[in-house]
């Protein structure tokens, strides 16, 4: 057994059927300002779809890249471009929106794809980059759930919709999805948590369906990061609640000092920074992969 548990982001898709709550996420999170240029970005890469796909052709020839997983270079384009804001928001900081074309229709083919490839990634659906995703994928479509999410912005431009996670699974292994799984999880979080902790961020979709304590928990918290992404960690809350989260992972371990026990605003971490192990508040090295919690 654990002493405590430390939930980084964890979404918690109870009714895979239902995903309203990412829908109304998108349409709040950040500034109408930046939500409209991602908008414009991401249609204007369908709209260019010949010309981007052909620089992806090119790079899929040049670098040995296949898509039998998938199904086919369009399928694979056409998936990274519809992560292309689901991605900006988990991985990037409002602050980037700086760098997001301000007005995509006078953006060059080079522009688009450059904006999409940063933060969605081009190679995230070729059968190499999946890869490394398919236990991701496989308890996505079997017992996790995944966000169906409906991107009005986008009208007809999209051939294939938001793709389940079954297009990114070899045909050769069966998956079937146990509605149950995340029902039970949830409703024992509820009523048996026990020094728990989850920490969201406040911009992360990934928290637009967060777990939830109920009566029967005990010694567990939620909080959010403001602002943050799904790098969202204790060291990026306000001063107040990081002091009393640290205090209380502490004394989940048995190692709070006196003095914490009795002021939580005294709590500290007790190893040093390590730049290799360590990340500052609300940073995640994103690689060129797509989008997982």
């Amino acid at each position: 057994d654990m002493d405590g548990v430390v939930a980084y982001v964890a979404p918690n898709d109870v009714n895979d059927k239902e995903d309203s709550a990412y829908d109304r996420f998108f349409r709040n999170v950040g500034t109408q300002e930046c939500r409209d240029k991602l908008a414009g970005v991401q249609r204007e890469a369908l709209i260019r779809r010949a010309p981007l796909q052909k620089k992806y052709k090119e790079l899929a020839d040049a670098n040995g890249w296949t898509f039998n997983t998938v199904g086919s270079l369009d399928r694979a384009y056409e998936a990274t471009v519809m992560d292309y804001t689901f991605a900006f928001w988990q991985y990037s900081l409002l602050a980037d929106c700086v760098d997001i074309p301000a007005d995509a229709k006078k953006a060059t083919d080079e522009d688009i794809w450059n904006s999409v490839d940063a933060i969605a990634g081009f190679s995230g659906y070729i059968d190499q980059g999946l890869e490394t995703y398919t236990p991701y994928y496989y308890q996505a479509g079997t017992q996790l759930g995944s966000p169906d999410i409906k991107q009005p912005w986008l009208g007809n431009l999209s051939r294939y919709g938001y793709q389940p996670p079954r297009n990114f699974v070899p045909r050769s292994i069966p998956m079937t999805f146990d509605r149950g799984a995340m029902r039970d999880i949830d409703r024992w979080v509820k009523r048996n948590a026990r020094q728990m902790m989850y920490v969201n961020g406040q911009n992360d979709p990934w928290s637009a369906e967060p777990f939830r304590l109920g009566r029967g928990a005990k010694d567990s918290y939620v909080y959010t990061v403001p602002g943050g992404n799904h790098g969202s960690k204790v060291s990026g809350l306000p001063e107040a609640q990081k002091a009393k989260a640290t205090a209380d992972i502490l004394r989940w371990a048995g190692v709070a000092p006196a003095a914490v026990e009795a002021d939580p605003a005294k709590a500290k971490p007790l190893a040093k920074f390590d730049t290799r192990l360590d990340r500052r508040n609300g940073e995640i090295e994103r690689d060129e992969a797509t989008l997982r919690p």
